[in-house]
């Protein structure tokens, strides 16, 4: 059973269709201010700059790389706490969530330190336009730099969320990307005694709205620190159970940049394209997302108490909800493409390459549910192996060799990695769920 001051939610009882229509809403809702967020923030850059638009898209996987860490250490911590709740033993649970603070700020002086000096090469290394380095440099520092916020929001959110409680990081969340949104304006064009920050701005305003969602889940997400010498044990099993997800977040760093370069032989709108794809991608994949978070507590908490029944009730709900949802964006970004990249750019080839790419990636909608939520789910049961293979199967030996493939045949072609790769890692998927199933029969449970 898990109590806070807001709700009671036992994972061990009752549906699991019905826990996951509790906890998904406010993940849902959260989740969408943040898109809606990433949606207004290309737009006002997008208005200023189309070379600015090119710098976020070659900046977007270092901030995944970011993220990676920031919410893979959380889902170790939230397993984790999960795993003593459904045995029973509290004070470990708690003794863990004291990790958090700690784990966080380290983490943050890490990518400070190594991202403001490896960004100018790192921006050389995706474009040759001055003006394009020149902004990817001054906008990844200072999200780098100055990502504190990022980092202890993300533990701290999962550290509620392993106790249910969804509310506090979904207010956190949506603070934060409307002190975004307001932000952004201001300080890109500058009003008043402020001036004219440009892309700079843009990136300011987003370490702004980070701290702000850190400090509201802070009061309740923040808890005292276990003995040092407790700490080995504790990082140990939280990175055991989290590297699966930090693996498969960090390897979307890995295959993004991998078909930046495939797209930068071709143009730098090309790489726009992709980009823009990605922020679109935020707003169709909130159902995703939401059953991404919610499953991994109490996946966790019922495999730890032997219910193997319950987890893989709680998965058949997840694919059914996310496919359900999915299939308004499969609808998207089949019939109206160009709006949707008109929203950010009105560079006429940029629409025309994205149009194609659109078309494409639609028809992976419906397996990316599977093949995104099968590692999710052998995560949560300890399985980090399958839960690693699946991810480095699809993001690192099937897109961008596929992609590189492809685009020998033709730009437009490049495109068809996305339902390839969707496709054959949910066969796997499938194929290692039948065998964890079979096994765990043979074993008498």
């Amino acid at each position: 059973m898990t109590k806070t001051k807001t709700q009671t939610i036992d994972y061990g009882k009752g549906s699991t269709f019905k826990i996951l229509l509790k906890l998904a809403p406010p993940v849902m809702l959260a989740q969408l201010i943040q898109a809606l967020y990433n949606i207004v923030d290309s737009f006002f850059i997008g208005r200023y700059s189309e070379a600015g638009l090119t710098a976020l898209s070659i900046i977007y996987p270092i901030q995944l790389l970011m993220i990676a860490f920031g919410v893979g250490t959380g889902v170790g911590i939230n397993t984790l706490m999960a795993h003593y709740m459904g045995i029973g033993r509290k004070h470990k649970s708690d003794e863990c969530a004291g990790t958090a603070a700690a784990l966080g700020i380290s983490m943050w002086i890490i990518f400070a330190a190594v991202c403001f000096f490896i960004m100018p090469a790192y921006a050389r290394m995706s474009t040759i336009s001055p003006e394009v380095i020149k902004l990817v440099t001054s906008y990844g520092r200072i999200v780098c730099t100055f990502s504190i916020g990022l980092f202890c929001e993300s533990v701290w959110t999962k550290v509620l969320q392993a106790e249910g409680n969804m509310r506090t990081p979904m207010i956190a969340q949506i603070v934060g990307a409307i002190v975004n949104i307001i932000l952004d304006p201001i300080l890109i064009w500058g009003v008043g005694f402020i001036p004219t920050l440009g892309i700079s701005g843009a990136a300011i305003a987003t370490v702004i709205g980070q701290t702000a969602a850190a400090a509201i889940v802070m009061p309740k997400g923040f808890r005292r620190s276990p003995k040092p010498w407790k700490y080995p044990s504790y990082v140990k099993k939280i990175y055991r159970l989290g590297f699966p997800n930090i693996l498969m977040q960090s390897a979307y760093t890995f295959y993004i940049f991998g078909l930046n370069m495939i797209l930068k032989t071709f143009s730098d709108q090309a790489v726009t394209a992709l980009g823009l794809y990605y922020k679109w991608q935020a707003f169709f994949f909130i159902p995703l997302g939401a059953m991404q978070t919610c499953i991994v507590p109490i996946i966790s908490y019922n495999y730890a108490a032997g219910n193997s029944e319950r987890c893989s009730k709680t998965l058949k709900n997840s694919v059914f909800m996310g496919m359900a949802l999915m299939a308004f964006g499969t609808l998207c970004f089949e019939l109206i493409p160009s709006q949707m990249l008109s929203v950010f750019s009105h560079d006429p080839k940029v629409i025309a390459i994205g149009t194609v790419g659109f078309r494409f990636i639609g028809l992976s909608f419906l397996p990316m549910t599977t093949s995104l939520i099968f590692p999710v789910f052998f995560q949560a049961i300890g399985y980090s192996l399958r839960s690693s293979a699946l991810t480095i199967l699809r993001t690192l030996v099937l897109f961008v060799p596929l992609g590189w493939l492809y685009s020998r045949i033709g730009l437009d072609y490049f495109w068809a990695t996305f339902p390839t790769t969707e496709v054959i890692t949910t066969i796997v998927g499938f194929i290692f769920y039948r065998s964890f199933k079979k096994t765990y029969a043979q074993r008498g449970h």
